[in-house]
C-alpha cells in the first residue's frame, strides 16, 4: 500500500488546492469540556470545530464517503474530528478507520483529537496506516490549563480545575511521543486566547517540538456564545502573526488551517455544498447498517400519541413504517412483548419480536436492554414528545436533540456542555 502523504491538505500547503478532505462526523461524544467551546449551534456558514449537521454511525459514514468520492474525486484524505472527540467514542472511531482503510487502501486517514484518551490505540492506528493526527494542546503548564478547561473526565473519574489541566497535559505529551515512536505524522494545534495562553503558545511549540511534533498551528480562538470565553475578544491578525513568527523558530507552521467543521468535506476553506449535505442526510436516514433491510421503528406508548413509557413498563410495541413519496408515518402493527421476568433471555425475544425495527423508541430504558436491542441491530432512543414527529425525523436524518429527554441531554448529549458525569 502506498500512501502519498503529501497529498494531505492540512499539512502541505501545496496541496490544499488541489486536494479534498472529508471529515466523517461519527464521534459525538467529548470527555473534556473547554471553555471557549459549544456544539449546541448549527449553522451552514459556522466554519468551526465541534459542528455537524448529522451524527453517523460507522457503515453510515462508509455509505457517505462512497457516495462523496463521486461527487468530489479529488478527495485524498478521511478524518475524524468530532464534533466530539474520537476517543470519547473509541469503538465507532476504530471501526470507521477500519471499514475506511479495508474499503479505500490508498486513502490517507487522519484524527484530530484532544489526546485525553488516544494512547491506548496508537498501536493499531499505526497497524491502519493512518497516517497523520493531530492533538490540541493549549497548555503545558496546568495552572494555565486549568484556565482553558473546565472539566476532563478520564477512567470514568471527573478531574477539576489544576488537576483536570494536568491529568490532560500528561496524556497529551505522552501521547505526542508515543505518536513519533510509531512513525505517525503530529500536528499540535494551540488555539490563542487573549489574556489566556496567549504569552504560553511559544512554550507549548517548545515542548512539542522537543517531543518530535512535525507541524505546528497557531490558530486564533473564535468567540461562540454561551461559552465562559463568550466575552473574550478573539486575538487580532497582529497577535496571530507575532506568534507565529515566534513559534516558527521551533516548527513548521500551518497558516492556511479554516477551523473545519466535523462534517468539513471538499477543499480547504470552501463551504460544504448543499449536494453533498444532502448526501450526508441521506447516509444518517439510513440504518445503522445501510446494508440491513429495516423498514420499521417501533414505539413504547401508553395511548398511542405520544413516547411516553419506559421499556420495561410496555405490554406492547406501535410498529411504524414510512411513506417516502409523501412523508406519512403508518402505524403498519402491535407487537405484544415478551412476558416478564426471564433476564436476558427476555431481551433476546424482544430483539427477534422487533428483527425488522431499525430503531426502538421508549420514555426510559435500562442499560441490560439498551445493550442487547444494540447487539442485535436496534438502536434504543430515549426520547419524549410526539411519535409521528420522531418517526418522520428518524427516516428523513433529522436531528432529534429537541426530543431527548434532558437528562439524557445533560448526561452525554452532543453538546457535552454539563458537568461531565455522563460522557465518555
Amino acid at each position: 500500500m502506498s500512501l502519498q502523504i503529501e497529498n494531505h491538505p492540512c499539512f502541505n500547503d501545496a496541496s490544499r488546492h488541489k486536494f479534498g478532505r472529508i471529515h466523517l462526523p461519527v464521534a459525538p461524544k467529548c470527555n473534556i469540556q473547554c471553555n471557549y467551546c459549544n456544539r449546541k449551534f448549527d449553522c451552514m456558514n459556522e466554519n468551526r470545530p465541534g459542528v455537524t449537521s448529522r451524527i453517523l454511525s460507522p457503515l453510515q459514514a462508509l455509505h457517505y464517503l462512497e457516495q462523496a468520492l463521486v461527487l468530489s474525486p479529488n478527495i485524498a484524505v478521511v478524518g475524524i474530528a468530532g464534533p466530539g472527540d474520537p476517543f470519547a467514542n473509541p469503538d465507532e472511531t476504530m471501526q470507521t478507520l477500519r471499514l475506511v482503510r479495508a474499503k479505500y487502501p490508498e486513502m490517507l486517514l487522519c484524527l484530530a483529537t484532544n489526546g485525553l484518551e488516544l494512547l491506548p490505540y496508537i498501536d493499531e492506528l499505526a497497524e491502519l496506516k493512518v497516517s497523520h493526527v493531530t492533538i490540541t494542546i493549549n497548555a503545558i503548564d496546568p495552572v494555565i490549563g486549568a484556565e482553558v478547561y473546565a472539566w476532563v473526565r478520564y477512567k470514568k473519574k471527573i478531574y477539576r480545575d489544576v488537576e483536570a489541566a494536568r491529568v490532560l497535559i500528561d496524556n497529551q505529551l505522552e501521547s505526542l511521543k508515543k505518536l513519533k515512536e510509531a512513525g505517525i505524522t503530529a500536528k499540535v494545534n494551540s488555539i490563542i486566547i487573549p489574556g489566556i495562553n496567549d504569552q504560553h503558545v511559544i512554550t507549548v511549540a517548545s515542548k512539542v517540538a522537543e517531543l518530535g511534533a512535525d507541524i505546528l498551528n497557531c490558530l486564533p480562538y473564535y468567540s461562540t456564545t454561551e461559552t465562559v470565553f463568550e466575552n473574550i475578544e478573539e486575538p487580532s491578525l497582529e497577535m496571530v502573526a507575532e506568534i507565529q513568527n515566534a513559534t516558527s523558530e521551533y516548527l513548521p507552521q500551518m497558516k492556511h488551517c479554516a477551523r473545519c467543521r466535523a462534517d468539513a468535506v471538499g477543499i480547504i476553506g470552501e463551504l460544504n455544498n448543499e449536494e453533498m449535505m444532502k448526501k450526508l442526510a441521506e447516509a444518517a436516514a439510513l440504518p445503522k447498517n445501510p446494508s440491513d433491510t429495516r423498514p420499521y421503528v417501533a414505539v413504547s406508548s401508553m395511548e398511542g400519541v405520544l413516547i411516553n413509557q419506559h421499556l420495561g413498563e410496555a405490554d406492547r410495541f406501535l410498529i411504524y413504517g414510512f411513506n417516502h413519496s409523501n412523508g406519512d408515518c403508518i402505524l403498519v402493527d402491535s407487537r405484544t412483548a415478551p412476558p416478564y421476568g426471564g433476564g436476558q433471555e427476555r431481551w433476546k425475544s424482544l430483539a427477534d419480536t422487533l428483527h425488522d425495527c431499525r430503531a426502538l423508541l421508549v420514555n426510559g430504558a435500562g442499560d441490560s436492554p439498551t445493550k442487547v436491542m444494540k447487539a442485535n441491530g436496534i438502536e434504543v432512543m430515549v426520547l419524549e414528545g410526539v411519535i409521528e414527529e420522531a418517526v418522520h425525523g428518524i427516516f428523513s436524518g433529522q436531528d432529534l436533540k429537541h426530543l431527548m429527554k434532558s437528562s439524557q441531554i445533560h448526561a452525554c448529549g452532543s453538546s457535552c456542555s454539563g458537568t461531565g458525569g455522563g460522557c465518555g
